[in-house]
Parts: structure tokens; C-alpha cells; sequence
């Protein structure tokens, strides 16, 4: 059985009309700038009397606020899983999947660390506890402190499958709300790394390592080790305000929005 169903336009202006509430939950990675700065946009192109409800506590919380009705449309930084499509569709709801931006995983470490880029093999054996001190991997010694998202982060099972081939994290990694919460806590320890989307790559006080000798940059995005896509999700039936957000967020102006906060616009690529 298909969980997805074909996006019906909407008008990206929704005209004079009485105030309306639009509620997005979901993703940390989206929800802390990306999608807040799309909605102030949406609003300037003349859409004032939405007003928009933005809670952003993971990918695991989007697909129940959306089977419950409580959210009108969701972030997710990965695909919603199969049983998470079919906890929505017993619910009566559909999902419509918008592919909202593509983004990098980037490694992270203080700007004071003597490592300037790592291997593939290397961030695996970091990250499962394979490697615990700095100097296992030719750098200068010092234990290494393990940062990364809660486990409510698609993220956080992102970079399992990405990074780990699947394996578990160290029971002293260090969990943290977002995003930011990672690359400020690196930023206070010299032996510090953690994985953030590449928005967050330029936080004073870390610096983002090359993989493989490829550069965590946009323009190399498609050669990348951690590449990713990111997504909105709706009901097949989504509201009016829902559907014409949907619909701004593949105008150039939106996509020009998506390259400001540090995402890859889905048409760059």
C-alpha cells in the first residue's frame, strides 16, 4: 500500500482573510532556523494573517503530531520510516512528502584541536568508542569527548547509518538538544567533536573537518561522505494555509532563503 499521494498546488498568496494558525513540528536541524525564516518570508510575500506555531523536538516527534492532528505539517531531517507511514495512515492520514533542502553532516571539532580532517574509517571508530584519545589517530593526545543529538533526532539515527554502519554510541557520549547545543559545547572543549547540519558548520569556536579529503562544502555536496536529504510532510488533504507554504517553498525566493541559512536549495543539485 502507497502512503504518498501527489501535492495539489495552492495559491502561494492566500489574499486578505481572517487569522489562521499554521503548526510545524519537528526537526531541530529545520525547525531552529531554516523553517522559521521561510515562514517570516511566506508572510512578506503577502501572506500576513497566517500565524505560524513552530516546535522543533526532533523527527522522532513529527509523524504522531501529525497522526494526532496536532501539527498541520511536519520536519523531518530523514524519510519517514514504513511503520511510521502506517501509524499515520491508521489514522486516517496520508502523507504528502516535500523535499525541502539537502544537507551535510558535518564533523566538528574546537578550533584549537591539532586534527584538520579525518577518514571515513576513522569518524566510524570515534564514534562507536573504538578510539577514545586523540592520539590513537596521529593527533595531539588528550581524551576525546563525544557530542552528539537525543535519540528523538533523526539526526542521531542519521549518523548511524551514515557514520557508524549501524553500531551503537558509546554510553559516555554526550547527548544535546540541537544542533547548537553541539557545536557550543565543542566550542568549550579543546577535546571536543560532534556531527551538526552544515548551517551550523561555522559556529565560532569549532571548525568543520574535511572526510576523505573532501571539504564539508556546498559545492561538494554530491561527493560528500554525510549527504543528506531534508523534508516537510502533510496530509494528502492538507489545509489551505499548509498546501500554499508548500508551494512558496519551491519559489526562487524561498530557495534564495534555503542557500542564506546554509541548506543546499533541492534545485542547486
Amino acid at each position: 500500500m502507497s502512503f504518498f499521494h501527489p501535492i495539489i498546488a495552492a495559491s502561494v498568496m492566500l489574499g486578505a482573510a481572517s487569522a489562521q494558525t499554521l503548526s510545524i513540528k519537528g526537526s531541530d536541524t529545520l525547525g531552529a532556523k531554516l523553517v522559521p525564516q521561510l515562514a517570516e518570508g511566506f508572510k512578506a510575500a503577502g501572506n500576513t494573517h497566517v500565524k505560524f506555531e513552530i516546535a522543533a523536538e526532533g523527527s522522532t516527534t513529527a509523524f504522531p503530531a501529525l497522526a494526532n492532528g496536532t501539527a498541520q505539517l511536519v520536519m523531518s531531517s530523514r524519510k519517514v520510516k514504513e511503520e511510521e507511514a502506517t501509524i499515520c495512515h491508521t489514522k486516517g492520514v496520508n502523507l504528502i512528502e516535500h523535499k525541502i533542502c539537502y544537507d551535510m553532516i558535518c564533523v566538528i571539532v574546537n578550533k584549537n584541536a591539532s586534527v584538520t580532517k579525518l577518514t571515513k574509517a576513522q569518524v566510524a571508530k570515534i564514534f562507536t568508542g573504538q578510539v577514545k584519545d586523540w592520539s590513537e589517530i596521529g593527533a595531539v593526545p588528550g581524551k576525546i569527548s563525544i557530542y552528539t543529538r537525543n535519540t528523538s533526532s533523526g539526526t542521531y539515527k542519521d549518523w548511524q547509518h551514515l557514520a557508524m554502519d549501524g553500531r551503537d554510541y558509546p554510553s559516555n557520549s554526550l547527548k544535546m538538544a540541537g544542533n547548537e547545543q553541539i557545536a557550543q559545547e565543542v566550542a568549550k572543549n579543546n577535546g571536543g567533536i560532534g556531527y551538526v547540519g552544515l548551517a551550523y558548520a561555522k559556529t565560532n569556536g569549532t571548525k568543520a573537518l574535511a572526510i576523505d579529503g573532501v571539504e564539508p562544502v556546498a559545492k561538494n555536496a554530491k561527493t560528500y561522505a554525510y549527504f543528506r536529504a531534508c523534508f516537510l510532510y502533510a496530509p494528502d488533504k492538507p489545509s489551505a494555509e499548509a498546501a500554499a507554504f508548500l508551494t512558496y517553498i519551491d519559489s526562487p525566493a524561498a530557495q534564495d532563503i534555503v542557500r542564506c541559512v546554509g541548506f543546499i536549495p533541492v534545485k542547486d543539485l
